[in-house]
Parts: C-alpha cells; sequence; structure tokens
C-alpha cells in the first residue's frame, strides 16, 4: 500500500509548502545537519506541539478555552500556520 500524501483538512493540505516555507523533510534534514539527528515525522511532531503552544496561548489572550481536539485543529490549519510564521517574521524583522 502506498503512503497518502498529505491529510486533506477543511482549509488545504496541511503537507504542502508555498512561497518560501520549508517541508517537513527540509527541516528534519536541517535539523540533522545542525546535529540534530531527526526524520520528517518526528520534524512535523515539534512542529505541530510547537503550533499547539501558540494556539493555545491566542486563546487564553482572547479568554477563550479549546478541548485538546480543537487545539490539533487549530495547530494543524496551514492558515494558521502561515499566519505564525508571518507575525514570527515581523517580529524577527522588528528586532
Amino acid at each position: 500500500m502506498s503512503m497518502p500524501k498529505g491529510k486533506v483538512i477543511a482549509r488545504g493540505y496541511a503537507t504542502v509548502v508555498e512561497d518560501d516555507g520549508a517541508n517537513y523533510r527540509n527541516i528534519a534534514e536541517q535539523m540533522t545537519e545542525l546535529g540534530h539527528k531527526m526524520n520528517h515525522a518526528s520534524a512535523r511532531n515539534y512542529v505541530l506541539r510547537a503550533m499547539r503552544k501558540f494556539a493555545l496561548a491566542f486563546a487564553e489572550a482572547k479568554g477563550e478555552t479549546l478541548t485538546e481536539d480543537e487545539l490539533d485543529v487549530v495547530a494543524k490549519s496551514p492558515s494558521f500556520q502561515s499566519g505564525v510564521a508571518e507575525l514570527v517574521q515581523r517580529l524577527s524583522i522588528e528586532d
């Protein structure tokens, strides 16, 4: 049986790379080059864990609570990930 190309979620494919973004394989290769042996599945897990933390922090800042399932949906959303990336880039440019 062949591996799926990417899980389809409500707002797109979670594994699609747009613009200057890196996919999970690229992230894993860069981390391995830096001395942190990693495969693409581990890279995905680390990215999603970080995205869950961002989602939780944003929800708490708005006074909302999210269930674990809701956090997962938000964290896996390509539009949420793009928004976080844009925010981080803007903040790094300002420094």
